[in-house]
């Protein structure tokens, strides 16, 4: 079966903060939900991850219903949760709980095989001069591109 390459970034991450460590992992899905994604009906905008009994779950992931969904459509806004090694969770759930760290979803992609995979990334917000510093780097890099161009 022949899957349309579907990949959905939240670019507003990059920009507020500073990823240290990205990992991949599965989500757990519905059929609407998995519908939807296929259809690139989701909105990555706020969501985060947070641990509950050990377990890591992603918040405000936005997918919306399926348009042909009946009575069996899923809750748009629910927490779902998310799928990683034990030792992945052991670790993350450290390093948030010690230094106060955050998990953001940078991009939701589906596979290979069909299946939706999430990139996560273990995250310290960025400072505003911190920001200022990474518009003037992408501007002069800019610049000196359009200058090479001649």
């Amino acid at each position: 079966m022949i899957h349309k390459k579907i990949e959905i970034r939240n670019r507003k991450a990059s920009f507020l903060y500073e990823f240290l460590e990205k990992f991949i992992a599965g989500i757990q899905l519905t059929g609407t939900e998995i519908k939807s994604i296929r259809n690139g009906k989701i909105s990555l905008t706020d969501a985060y991850c947070y641990f509950r009994d050990h377990e890591l779950w992603v918040k405000n992931m936005h997918i919306a219903e399926y348009e042909y969904g009946t009575y069996t459509n899923h809750d748009p806004d629910r927490d779902r949760k998310l799928l990683l090694k034990r030792q992945e969770l052991k670790r993350l759930e450290k390093k948030v709980n010690e230094r106060g760290y955050t998990i953001v979803v940078p991009r939701l992609f589906i596979n290979d095989r069909g299946l939706a995979k999430v990139e996560i990334a273990l995250a310290r917000g960025k400072k505003e001069y911190d920001r200022r510093e990474d518009i003037k780097r992408r501007d002069a890099k800019r610049d000196m591109d359009r200058m090479a161009k001649y």
